[in-house]
C-alpha cells in the first residue's frame, strides 16, 4: 500500500506540474503607422511611416511607406485664405487612409510641421499665422488619424532632425546584424553632418571634434542608447528664394533706377516685377528709399556676368561681423570647424543635379561649370534646356554661386574638406529632408507596446507527463496485483 500510495502521489505531482509549467510565447511585434506633413515655404509634403511596435532601445526601426506632394505652394501663402490651406492637404489625406490599415487609422499619429515660410509669417502676421494652423489642424482631425498638432518648427529643430534622418538611413547610428538577427550600432560608427538649403531658411548641423561652446547652437539627443550633443544652427532669410529676393533689392537699391542690370542672369534675358513685391517678405529691407514706390515696376536686365555675380552675392552676407574668429560663419554667428562628411540635400542637391556636380567633383571643376554657365545667353540655354522652367532656368547662376559663398566662405569648407561634401536627396528608397528625423525622434514619446504573450503548455513536457502516469498507474495496478 505504501509503494501504491506513493507512486499515485508522484502521478499526481506530475500533473499538476505539467499544467502549472508554462513558457512564455512572443508573438511577433505589430506595425505601427505615423504620418508627418512638411508645410515647406514653397510646397508641402505628406510622408509616411511605420515601425516595429517592438522597439530598439526606446527608438523604433522606422521606414518610408509613402511620399506625397501636396498641389499648390506652402501654406503660408493662404495667409489670406487660411480655409485653403487646409483644404489643400485633402488630396494626400485621402491616399494616406488608401495605405494605411483601416484598423491602424486611428492609433496612427498625424504631425504638421511647417518651416521657415511660416516662421516668416508669423513675424510679419502672427494672427494670420495662428489662422492658418488653425484651419490646418481642423482639417486633419476631420480623419480617423491620431492628430497630434499642427506647428511651426524651430530653425534648430529643423536642422537637427535632418541630421538625425541622414544618420539613420545611412546606418550610423544602428544596422541590422543578420548573425544575430538585431539592429546594433556599428563599432566605428561615422557620424555624417547635414546641409539643408529651403526656399527661405538654410541650416548645417554636425557633431563637432570638441564639445559645443555655445549651448544655444547645441541640440542633445538620445537615439538607439547613445546620446549625441551637435552644433545646429538656422539661417533665416538665407533660402535661395529670400536670397534671390535680397539680391535683386540689393542691385536695385544701388542703381536706384527703374532699370537695372542683374549680372546674375543670362544676358539678354528680362524680368519686369513690382516694387510692391518686396514687402511680402520681412526679409527686404522696406526701409529703402527706392522701394516707397511700390506701384512702380522695375526691369531687371540680364548680363551674364560670372565674376560680377559672385561678387554681389558675396555681398549679402555680413562677414565682417565676425572679425578674426575662426568660430564664427557671418553675422556674428558662432560655429566650431566643420568635421567629417556631410550630406548636402533640398536645394543643395537639386542646383547642383542640373549642373551635373552631384558626383564628386573637385571644386576646380565646379568653379569652372558655374563660371561656364553664368556667361550662357538666355537664347542658348532655353534652347539647350527646353524642358525646365522659364521661371526656374535664369535662377541657376544666383543659385549657384550662392551655394559656393555659403559652404567655402561662410561655413568655411575648403580646397580639401569639400571632397566630403556629398549632394544628394535619397538614401535608399527614403527620401532625405528633417521629417524622418522628426518621426524618428517622436517615438521615443509614443509608448511601446508591451509585447503581446501568451501562456502556452509546452507539448514535449505533455507528452512525458502523460507517459509518466500511464507508467505510474500501470505500476500501481501492478503492485496491488501482488
Amino acid at each position: 500500500n505504501a509503494i501504491v500510495g506513493a507512486l499515485v502521489a508522484l502521478s499526481i505531482i506530475a500533473l499538476v506540474f505539467s499544467l502549472v509549467k508554462i513558457e512564455d510565447v512572443t508573438l511577433p511585434p505589430t506595425v505601427k503607422y505615423g504620418m508627418v506633413f512638411d508645410a515647406g515655404s514653397s510646397h508641402t509634403s505628406l510622408f509616411i511611416y511605420e515601425w516595429d511596435s517592438d522597439k530598439e532601445n526606446d527608438t523604433g526601426v522606422v521606414s518610408q511607406t509613402l511620399s506625397c506632394d501636396v498641389q499648390g505652394q506652402g501654406i503660408s501663402s493662404y495667409a489670406n485664405n487660411p480655409p485653403k490651406a487646409g483644404d489643400s492637404l485633402r488630396q494626400c489625406l485621402d491616399k494616406a487612409l488608401q495605405v494605411v490599415p483601416a484598423a491602424k487609422q486611428r492609433d496612427a499619429p498625424a504631425y504638421l510641421g511647417a518651416t521657415a515660410g511660416m516662421r516668416l509669417l508669423r513675424e510679419q502676421n502672427r494672427s494670420a499665422a495662428d489662422q492658418v494652423l488653425a484651419e490646418v489642424a481642423k482639417t486633419m482631425q476631420e480623419y480617423p488619424v491620431a492628430f497630434k498638432g499642427a506647428q511651426i518648427l524651430t530653425g534648430e529643430e529643423e536642422g537637427a532632425y535632418g541630421w538625425i534622418t541622414i544618420n539613420y538611413l545611412l546606418n550610423s547610428f544602428t544596422k541590422y546584424s543578420p548573425k544575430t538577427h538585431t539592429w546594433v550600432r556599428p563599432e566605428a560608427a561615422n557620424i555624417l553632418g547635414a546641409l539643408d538649403l529651403g526656399g527661405a531658411s538654410t541650416q548645417i548641423s554636425f557633431l563637432p571634434e570638441g564639445s559645443v561652446t555655445d549651448q544655444n547652437e547645441a541640440s542633445k539627443f538620445t537615439l538607439y542608447g547613445y546620446s549625441y550633443n551637435i552644433y545646429t544652427h538656422s539661417y533665416l532669410c538665407y533660402g535661395q528664394n529670400e536670397m534671390l529676393k535680397r539680391l535683386a533689392e540689393e542691385l536695385i537699391a544701388v542703381r536706384g533706377e527703374l532699370w537695372v542690370d542683374h549680372p546674375c542672369y543670362p544676358k539678354d534675358y528680362n524680368e519686369t516685377i513690382s516694387l510692391s513685391s518686396f514687402c511680402t517678405s520681412p526679409c527686404t529691407n522696406r526701409s529703402d528709399p527706392c522701394l516707397t514706390l511700390v506701384d512702380r515696376n522695375v526691369t531687371l536686365e540680364g548680363r551674364g556676368n560670372a565674376s560680377g555675380c559672385l561678387a554681389a552675392v558675396k555681398k549679402l552676407f555680413n562677414f565682417s561681423a565676425c572679425g578674426q574668429s575662426q568660430d564664427c560663419t557671418f553675422d556674428g554667428v558662432y560655429q566650431p570647424p566643420v568635421r567629417g562628411q556631410f550630406i548636402a540635400f533640398s536645394a543643395f542637391y537639386y542646383n547642383f543635379k542640373f549642373l551635373n556636380l552631384t558626383k564628386g567633383q573637385s571644386l576646380g571643376t565646379v568653379r569652372e561649370t558655374i563660371e561656364h554657365f553664368c556667361t550662357r545667353s538666355w537664347e542658348d540655354l532655353s534652347s539647350s534646356y527646353p524642358e525646365e522652367s522659364p521661371k526656374r532656368l535664369p535662377k541657376y547662376c544666383a543659385n549657384a554661386n550662392y551655394i559656393l559663398t555659403l559652404l567655402l566662405d561662410a561655413y568655411k569648407f575648403n580646397e580639401t574638406s569639400w571632397s566630403n561634401i556629398f549632394f544628394q536627396m535619397k538614401a535608399g528608397s527614403a527620401d532625405i529632408g528633417w521629417t524622418l528625423g522628426y518621426m524618428l525622434n517622436l517615438t521615443n514619446m509614443i509608448p511601446a507596446e508591451t509585447p503581446v504573450r501568451v501562456k502556452g503548455h509546452i507539448p514535449s513536457l505533455w507528452a512525458a507527463a502523460v507517459a509518466f502516469i500511464i507508467l505510474t498507474l500501470a505500476l500501481g495496478l501492478a503492485a496491488l496485483l501482488l
